[in-house]
């Protein structure tokens, strides 16, 4: 398949988006007269445009856990509902009209959030606006909303609906993320439609990270969010009360205490469940992590590559193995039937036109099962968007472009359009059934349950605003949901069976090489 430079980019056509993946459903008229119903609460995740490149099936993967949370701490005598505009089921409900309307607000969505505050407010509920925006933009949200909550909003929803109670509300709230995770109830899975994601058990076991790269969110000015734990059997008694096979860690990085996820791992691995996380590339500093990690169920890892140039990982303050030995911990990973997503920032300032090209074939090389691409975005509060503000090259401040899809800065080795042109080369690539076959796994077993998840996660936009709006997302992904863990059973058995006959040193730490084919 000719590569980019052959190609150089000339500008083609964007993928076509079904129009309810693009637009925002319009909002129902004013009910006259409004009827207000006390002590009632609706939470709303607002609808934000999908990206034409990437796969419209990972908008439902896992439900949103800032919402059930903070819905798990609602205080008694409320009702309490959640709204997700990305389900595509119309706008949220008014009848009747709510008390309270809690609005996450992130950047890509902040005029979605504002217009769904207007209506409510104008039916008589008072809104409640949380979120990352309004912790990094606070005055620019403050017009569109009664409260803003600013840090952990599960501490400060119980509190500001209390005070709503007394006829003391506040304009504005503020708690840090010092307290104990373990304090926090579990989320309110029950609120949510079972059949509208891959699986409803996304599990949060630590917040932060270790890491505080320039680029991140977790690099915003004032957002401090020290590593916390929550207790390991409080993360297993969840998992339990779910009752799902597939279990989704959405922490930012599970594996920054190593000690922690091993005792997770022990936890895990007599549920019988199959899961995935986010984690950076040196969890495999420990090989003996790499394989409780398996025996306990993980079937696929997130791992943020960010970039192979070594000059651009120092500019982003990242910590991590350098890229010349990426390739060998990945093949750790393979080695014991882990799955590898990688995500990679393309326009990082060392990055020339060809680092488009080198990244992918890097990515097939290597045999990723999937790869994520964003172009880097500064988002606001970051040390990126200091310094890209102090050097004059943000383009624009039009936030629903912040998405890591749209250049919104002066690339400083290439040209807008090559890097705007150069990301959906990615996508394309990544996409094509040439690239899904070059990274097919080595085992012969594992190709078909491959090419079927690829293919309805890589392959199937067409269709996938159909089964969203039908909820019949579950159901897609079902029968490949128990494909995966009947076959990760068995590899667990030959794995244990395989480590029971090397020598405990290699167990503990070494290096063990193939210990078994996966085939998963």
């Amino acid at each position: 398949m000719p590569g980019p430079r052959s190609d150089p980019f000339a500008s083609v056509r964007a993928p076509h988006v079904p129009l309810p993946l693009r637009l925002a459903p319009e909002l129902d008229p004013p009910i006259a007269p409004p009827r207000v119903a006390l002590r009632t609460a609706l939470l709303i995740n607002p609808f934000y445009p999908k990206d034409p490149h990437a796969s419209f099936g990972k908008h439902v993967l896992t439900p949103t856990l800032a919402l059930t949370s903070v819905a798990a701490a609602t205080p008694e005598g409320w009702s309490v509902r959640y709204w997700d505009e990305n389900l595509l089921q119309g706008p949220p409900p008014v009848v009747p009209v709510p008390e309270v309307v809690g609005i996450t607000v992130h950047l890509t969505f902040a005029q979605r959030a504002f217009d769904l505050a207007a209506h409510y407010r104008a039916l008589g509920a008072r809104v409640v606006f949380g979120g990352l925006h309004v912790l990094s933009c606070p005055d620019e949200c403050a017009p569109h909303a009664d409260v803003l909550a600013i840090g952990d909003g599960v501490q400060l929803w119980p509190e500001i609906l209390r005070d709503l109670e007394l006829g003391r509300m506040k304009r504005r709230y503020e708690a840090s993320f010092d307290r104990p995770y373990r304090d926090d109830p579990p989320p309110r899975r029950d609120l949510l439609p079972r059949d509208s994601f891959l699986t409803t058990t996304s599990v949060i076991a630590t917040r932060g990270c270790h890491n505080r790269c320039g680029f991140c969110y977790l690099s915003t000015d004032g957002l401090r969010m020290p590593y916390r734990m929550r207790d390991v059997e409080q993360v297993v008694d969840e998992i339990r009360g779910d009752g799902q096979p597939y279990v989704v860690f959405t922490d930012n990085n599970l594996g920054s205490r190593k000690d922690y996820l091993h005792a997770l791992c022990a936890a895990l691995a007599p549920l019988g469940i199959i899961w995935s996380a986010a984690v950076t590339i040196d969890v495999t500093d420990d090989p003996s992590l790499v394989r409780a990690m398996a025996l306990s169920g993980c079937t696929g890892v997130f791992i943020g590559f960010e970039s192979l140039g070594q000059q651009n990982l120092d500019d982003a303050n990242k910590r991590t193995p350098t890229p010349d030995d990426y390739a060998r911990r990945v093949a750790m990973l393979h080695d014991c039937g882990i799955q590898v997503n990688g995500s990679f920032v393309l326009g990082f300032d060392h990055d020339g036109p060809d680092v488009f090209e080198r990244t992918v074939k890097w990515v097939e090389t290597n045999r990723l099962e999937c790869a994520t691409f964003h172009i880097l975005t500064p988002y606001p509060g970051t040390p990126l968007f200091a310094r890209m503000e102090r050097e004059g090259r943000l383009l624009h401040r039009d936030w629903n472009r912040y998405d890591t899809a749209h250049v919104v800065f002066q690339p400083a080795r290439m040209s807008v359009e090559q890097l705007e042109q150069g990301y959906a080369w990615c996508y394309r690539r990544l996409f094509s059934h040439r690239s899904i076959w070059r990274r097919r796994p080595r085992s012969w077993s594992a190709v078909p349950a491959y090419l079927a998840s690829s293919y309805l996660y890589k392959r199937s936009n067409w269709l996938w605003h159909l089964l969203i709006q039908r909820g019949w997302t579950a159901r897609a992904w079902r029968p490949l949901v128990r494909l995966s863990r009947w076959r990760h059973l068995g590899f667990r058995e030959r794995l244990a069976r395989r480590l029971e006959r090397v020598a405990p040193s290699t167990r503990s730490g070494g290096p063990a090489g193939n210990v078994v084919t996966p085939g998963v």
